[in-house]
């Protein structure tokens, strides 16, 4: 009897030890499953440090698997990360989507104003006599990222339509390599114009009056695909199916909610390639 009590004691203990030495070991194994890795530019959360960290982790929980976010300080670099398999997701623009849609695969773009849509705003300071494109001849102009329809290819492709030449129209040009830093060029007046992102310009004008209201649009795009979310081309198509039901997800549930209203979307959707026909457009009439 006192054998049998104290073989059943033993098997208690290792029962025990093995429990608890799993409990411990838990936390070790879930760190071993590789975190999917997403890619941001400046152009989105350039500094919503805690924005950033309620997302990523709102994500993980919806994905049963850790995220993280990389962020780097143009397209350029997402782009060369995504192609290299560093990353699996990123918030890219349509025109870099569009210049490696064979290497990438769409997986969802947000909703603004209820609709996948966006433009570009042309803007000048505030007090400027400019009430057109034609009116900063000779100007020094800011663009935001050579990568950026908004900032970039639609001010080229609205020069070509009126048949100027852009890379003579102004005095001079530069990158800020973010919109908001365009705006603050213009507003402090280091440059007479500049390209932004108009999704961007409307949030800033909400949440910071001052120095957006420094400036003032002179020309509004027409409707362009909303800068979309992609992942690379070699990703498991039950991983973007998934994800992208989890963003679609985001405005029924309440913190999913809370967060796109601090973006000031709506939702998402499922992304397809017709809705950047536009840029293909402006692409092809500049031969990019």
């Amino acid at each position: 009897m006192r054998e049998e009590k104290g073989g059943g004691r033993r098997h208690f203990l290792r029962q025990s030890v093995c429990a608890i030495s799993i409990a411990l070991c838990a936390p070790a194994l879930a760190q071993t499953v590789r975190p999917w890795r997403m890619g941001l530019t400046p152009v989105f959360l350039d500094d919503q440090i805690s924005f950033l960290a309620q997302w990523r982790q709102w994500l993980t929980e919806q994905l049963e698997r850790p995220l993280v976010f990389v962020q780097r300080g143009n397209y350029r670099e997402i782009v060369d990360l995504l192609l290299a398999g560093k990353l699996d997701f990123a918030w890219l623009c349509g025109y870099p989507y569009l210049r490696y849609r064979r290497q990438l695969q769409l997986v969802a773009v947000p909703l603004w104003q209820g609709r996948p849509y966006y433009r570009s705003y042309l803007i000048v300071p505030h007090d400027s006599p400019a009430r057109e494109l034609r009116d900063l001849r000779g100007a020094v102009f800011a663009y935001a990222d050579p990568d950026s329809n908004s900032g970039f290819l639609y001010p080229q492709y609205a020069l070509s339509q009126r048949g100027e030449n852009p890379a003579t129209f102004f005095a001079r040009t530069f990158f800020t390599w973010a919109h908001r830093n365009v705006v603050e060029a213009v507003g402090a007046e280091l440059a007479q114009g500049g390209a932004v992102d108009g999704y961007v310009w409307e949030m800033l004008m909400r949440t910071r009056p001052y120095p957006t209201s420094l400036t003032r649009v002179i020309e509004r795009s027409p409707w362009f695909g909303f800068p979309p979310i992609v992942a690379r081309q070699d990703l498991a198509r039950i991983h973007i199916v998934r994800f992208c039901q989890i963003l679609s997800n985001m405005a029924n549930d309440a913190q999913g909610a809370a967060l796109l209203a601090s973006l000031g979307l709506d939702g998402f959707v499922t992304a397809t390639p017709e809705l950047y026909d536009g840029i293909v457009k402006m692409m092809e009439r500049l031969r990019r």
